[in-house]
């Protein structure tokens, strides 16, 4: 009977199961992630990191799915195995009480002590002999059962923990090193690209800044030679719009004055009145010397502030030579048109003398110097050859300037190209018909 049950006790023993290793699961958040596996004994532990990136491909999404099943079935066997520890715990606490019993021991809540051999050795062991050895039949058998299936589900832990995961981190390291060449791809044509773009748009800037030095270069060679025109007097000032902003400046003064003569040729066809087109104002006196057609008013000369009216007509849309004279002796002043005088007059700023260091502005009237305009007296039309003398000119010179005999410049403020500044969008300086045709239109 003892050595029936010593070799049971052993065939039991016989069907070792092998040994289990404690896979290390992480649970702490360090932001990486663990697949745990089953290894061999005497195995180091080796912790396979699993990252997804975002964007994935659906191959990726397929091998990240795979991934976490692959983590639930590992975590479902943990468990079992645990519970499985215990059962093979209690399995071995029975086998050592069943070896015991052959040997005449009794175990005592945790000692072992010698009984007598007509004890009954287990609470659940019937005391007749065939029976004990049925029910110890059964048992072994049903542990060897239970250990076959343990060792059939280590086999499948072995073969889809160890193997897969190891491929699969092979996978997922060589699809990481193809994205990180694909970045550094990308990384350099960018800075390529941004490197290409600057060149170019420092070549744009060098390029136009190029321009831009040749044609202000041009300009001032222009202007130096008369802007291109014929002769430095050859141009005409255009202001083709009844605005506030459209004007012209000489660039010189006048000097204290107690006599002038102020001619140019113009042509306009503006209504009710041509407006402006000379104004000579000074500190304190924005009405020096102003020629104005206002309203239904005619031409009207002020000086010091103090009116005459003009017996001139202008306002056909052609093109006319007209001439006014002044001295501070008595005011006597004089109107000349296309040569002819058609009117004088005096008492007009008598002994006034032309004060210094004003603002000539051509097309504007100033209520301060130099601006503060009034667009309903704005100057419509063209103006040319405005010149200013010192004194009185003798008829004849005014005849032979006006019948395109002569022409001569102004001995205080002479017309020239460089000498005329056009203000506002619109107004421009332009080539001047010859005298001819001034005169045959006229």
């Amino acid at each position: 009977m003892n050595s029936l049950l010593r070799f049971l006790c052993f065939y039991a023993l016989g069907l070792s199961y092998g040994k289990f290793v404690r896979v290390k699961d992480d649970t702490q958040d360090t932001g990486a992630r663990f697949l745990c596996r089953a290894i061999p004994v005497g195995a180091d532990t080796c912790l396979v990191p699993v990252g997804f990136e975002a964007n994935a491909s659906p191959q990726e999404e397929e091998l990240r799915n795979t991934v976490m099943q692959l983590r639930e079935t590992i975590l479902q066997q943990k468990e079992t195995i645990v519970n499985q520890l215990g059962t093979i715990n209690e399995l071995t606490t029975k086998l050592s009480l069943c070896e015991s019993a052959s040997e005449g021991t009794k175990y005592d809540g945790g000692s072992w002590s010698k009984v007598n051999g007509n004890q009954n050795t287990m609470g659940d062991v019937p005391r007749d002999p065939n029976d004990s050895i049925d029910n110890l039949g059964k048992t072994m058998q049903s542990l060897k059962d239970r250990l076959e299936n343990l060792e059939q589900q280590q086999q499948r832990a072995n073969t889809s923990g160890a193997l897969f995961p190891s491929e699969l981190r092979d996978l997922l390291q060589r699809r990481l090193g193809d994205l990180e060449k694909q970045l550094l791809i990308k990384v350099n044509n960018l800075e390529e690209e941004k490197s290409q773009l600057y060149n170019e748009t420092a070549a744009h800037r060098q390029k136009t800044e190029s321009t831009l030095n040749s044609l202000l270069t041009r300009i001032n060679e222009l202007e130096k030679v008369g802007g291109g025109f014929k002769s430095p007097e050859q141009f005409k000032l255009v202001l083709p719009l009844r605005t506030n902003y459209l004007y012209g400046r000489m660039t010189k003064s006048l000097p204290e004055m107690y006599a002038f003569s102020l001619c140019m040729w113009l042509r306009s066809s503006a209504s009710p009145g041509i407006g402006t087109p000379f104004s000579y104002g000074v500190p304190g006196q924005a009405n020096e010397i102003v020629l104005i057609e206002w309203g239904n008013n005619p031409i009207e000369l002020l000086i010091n502030d103090k009116v005459a009216q003009l017996p001139l007509s202008v306002r056909d849309g052609r093109w006319h030579h007209i001439c006014i004279t002044w001295t501070t002796r008595d005011g006597l002043w004089e109107a000349y048109q296309d040569g002819q005088k058609l009117g004088s007059g005096d008492n007009l700023a008598p002994w006034h003398p032309i004060k210094p260091g004003g603002a000539i502005i051509l097309g504007q009237e100033q209520d301060m110097v130099g601006g503060r305009f009034d667009a309903t007296q704005a100057f419509v039309g063209e103006l040319s050859q405005v010149n200013i003398w010192d004194k009185v000119l003798k008829p004849a010179d005014i005849l032979t300037m006006s019948n395109c005999s002569s022409y001569t410049p102004g001995n205080v403020v002479s017309w020239l190209d460089n000498g005329v500044e056009v203000f506002g969008g619109g107004a421009a300086k332009m080539p001047l018909e010859l005298c001819q045709e001034r005169l045959s239109e006229a």
